[in-house]
């Protein structure tokens, strides 16, 4: 079965590929694009030849320029030419700024054709020639979405190919024109560039310009320069990037004007010495953007809608594995138990329990799409970065291992009309375990999960919830299935005494994931969290028993049940204040070797050439925990992080920060672990596995240059 499901998923994953390789054209439901050829005199040596990649974008998304401003990618071409032809670069056409929120983007809309000039240099063998090109490109609206094509397009070698003509006229129409005898020269002063252009065209003379460097990483794109007009002089104030990260000597530019087709392409010398990288006085960090951008391999050609549910499916599966998961599967594995030899009693808790799970995961995922379309930056497990959530949490598995202890019963507690109702519904206690199933198991991010939740929270709600109930229904697939199987009811013992031992026995799982649950508030809240928290399960605890024991008459059960409530209402004043302010300084202490992320150190970082593993983590996060100590605290592994000079930066989530929500949406994840290894001169990170072996990052390692 499991090879049949690994076939399937590589055969879904390259459908889309192998569709595109024997086609000139691949359509997404955001672009069109298409490779053309304009060849007015047939293809021979001295002959014009041009290639191109024509875009026709849906309404509002947009594609970028060679310096994509504060955010975004630009496209790029990769040529398969038969022998003779040689393309050259992109010809870029006057780009248009695109604000989004506080940054601000240089690309392009609606239709758009990127043009490259091809030398012929012999002439071509045959009466057909096969033109190939693998094109990437980013395109965006509210999120970005990275897409790819493989296209094919066969052209006559001898006659004539125009029937693009138009196309191809309007882009050089459109490209940026050199100003013969322009003078162009910047000075810095103090955190700004001051630009002066002389020798403009008439035309141009008293408009508004729009000023766009071909080098990214100088100006602060968002900014308003501070212009002023003096004859055919134009002088404009440009302020610098508080983070800039290059010192051009001269500093190619493309002038935008208002009404104007075409922009002015100028070269400013820089006569003034540039001041150290990012050390500008009185600059403040730009904001970060509401654009979320995702990596090839998390969407685009990658991962589509029905890879995505396959994703989800084994990725729920294989959630019941991990340790988060451990404490609900006691409380299944004594239901099945107690139903051992009830058929119908055991398939309807199944399904019962399988409801549960999926209406839980698709409300959990309803609520986050919604807080997300709010413009809240949050990812999966989100609910975990709330101090008083945690502290809720701990309440009720604190009750249920008093319960399964025999601290207490229910039915002495609920009223008889209550109890009654609850025996009458036995389903419904299988339905709430679901809940409390997706309660614990949201913070672990299972193999194949990361991928599938990454991409959900891009797609449509109706497609993100397809996905996300897809996963509730791949983690309650196997009790499912087991409470259908009549082998399993044979297998397992009859009910008997034995069946009082293994509930408590049950309990002691219910408290160790309350020192989990504690040990998490202590990192999000401090000492004083804790230790409110603990007062609060103490006081709790003795309410449990005081109202609740089997042992204790009623007068006994009314004195001791008064004076519980009067030290848990005590316990409550001094607990909720610690619980609703977050302790921004309680994290625990930097490990030796590791610092904490910010994008700012890794670029820091990425600049002066060094590789960098980042760690993106949480303390409510089990299966983080558990790399954290095993894989990552491995000898082996340090060895050879020190070795290759590695800096190790993490960034932990474990209290609500935007601007890690903001990065693990950037690399196509919605929750944590993520392990991202930032190779020199790579363009993005590699993506390791959420459940992180030795041998992966030794791996990983070694393929660094």
């Amino acid at each position: 079965m499991f090879r049949l499901l690994a076939l399937l998923t590589a055969t879904l994953a390259l459908a889309p590929a192998l569709d595109a390789a024997a086609s000139s054209q691949v359509t997404t439901p955001q672009v069109r694009a298409e490779l053309v050829a304009h060849a007015p005199e047939g293809i021979a040596p001295g002959k014009p030849l041009s290639l191109g990649l024509l875009i026709e974008h849906q309404p509002h998304w947009h594609t970028y320029w060679k310096n994509p401003g504060d955010s975004g990618l630009p496209t790029t071409l990769a040529w398969t030419l038969p022998t003779g032809l040689q393309a050259g670069e992109i010809q870029w056409p006057t780009p248009k700024k695109l604000p989004v929120g506080p940054l601000m983007n240089f690309g392009y809309e609606g239709r758009l054709l990127l043009p490259v000039p091809v030398t012929v240099t012999a002439a071509p063998v045959g009466d057909t020639l096969r033109l190939q090109l693998k094109a990437e490109w980013l395109v965006c609206k509210d999120v970005c979405i990275p897409e790819s094509g493989a296209f094919t397009l066969d052209v006559p070698a001898r006659a004539a190919s125009a029937v693009h003509g138009a196309l191809f006229e309007a882009a050089r129409a459109a490209l940026p024109q050199p100003v013969s005898g322009a003078d162009a020269k910047a000075r810095v002063e103090g955190d700004a560039l001051v630009v002066e252009v002389a020798g403009l065209p008439a035309a141009w003379r008293g408009r508004a310009i729009d000023f766009l460097p071909e080098t990214a990483g100088v100006i602060l794109n968002a900014a308003k320069p501070q212009v002023d007009w003096d004859g055919d002089r134009w002088t404009a104030r440009v302020p610098l990037d508080p983070q800039r990260s290059e010192s051009p000597a001269t500093l190619p530019v493309v002038l935008v004007g208002d009404g104007q087709a075409a922009g002015l392409q100028v070269a400013v010398a820089v006569t003034t010495p540039w001041p150290a990288l990012a050390a500008l006085p009185g600059a403040a960090a730009p904001a970060l953007g509401d654009a979320v951008v995702l990596p090839p391999a998390a969407a685009g050609g990658g991962v589509g809608f029905g890879l995505a549910l396959v994703f989800a499916l084994l990725g729920g599966a294989l959630l019941n594995l991990m340790p988060c998961v451990f404490p609900v599967l006691s409380l299944k594995v004594f239901g099945f138990a107690a139903h051992a030899h009830d058929r119908r009693g055991l398939l309807a808790g199944g399904l019962a329990y399988t409801v549960g799970v999926v209406l839980s995961f698709v409300a959990l995922a309803a609520l986050l799409l919604a807080l997300r379309a709010g413009g809240e930056q949050l990812g999966w497990g989100f609910q975990l970065q709330s101090p008083l959530f945690v502290a809720a949490l701990a309440a009720l598995f604190t009750l249920i291992g008093l319960n399964l202890a025999g601290v207490f019963e229910f039915g002495s507690v609920l009223p008889a009309r209550w109890s009654a109702a609850r025996a009458r519904h036995p389903m419904v206690d299988s339905l709430l375990t679901g809940v409390l199933a997706v309660a614990v198991a949201s913070p672990c991010t299972a193999p194949f999960m990361g991928a599938s939740l990454g991409v959900a929270v891009t797609m449509p709600a109706a497609q993100a919830l397809a996905v996300f109930a897809a996963l509730g229904l791949g983690m309650a697939a196997p009790y499912l299935l087991a409470s259908a199987w009549p082998a399993l009811a044979r297998a397992l013992p009859r009910p008997g005494p034995w069946m009082a031992h293994f509930k408590a026995l049950m309990a002691f799982p219910m408290f160790a994931t309350v020192i989990w649950l504690v040990w998490v508030l202590g990192q999000q809240a401090g000492i004083d969290g804790v230790a409110g928290l603990l007062g609060a399960l103490l006081a709790l605890a003795f309410v449990a028993w005081a109202l609740g024991s089997p042992a204790l008459g009623r007068k006994a059960r009314t004195g001791f049940g008064v004076l519980a409530v009067l030290l848990l209402a005590g316990a409550l004043s001094w607990a909720l204040p610690t619980l609703r302010t977050v302790d921004n300084a309680s994290a625990a202490p930097a490990e030796s070797g590791w610092e904490a992320w910010s994008p700012e150190r890794v670029a820091e970082l990425r600049a002066a050439g060094r590789p960098v593993f980042v760690d993106f983590t949480a303390a409510w996060c089990v299966t983080c925990q558990y790399n954290k100590r095993t894989t990552l605290a491995d000898a082996a592994v340090q060895a050879d992080f020190r070795a290759r000079n590695v800096a190790l930066l993490r960034a932990d989530w474990t209290r609500r920060d935007p601007r890690i929500s903001a990065e693990l949406a950037r690399l196509g994840r919605s929750g944590v672990p993520v392990y991202a290894l930032y190779a020199p001169g790579a363009a993005g990170p590699r993506l390791l596995s959420e459940i992180l072996g030795v041998a992966e990052v030794k791996d990983a390692l070694a393929g660094l240059r």
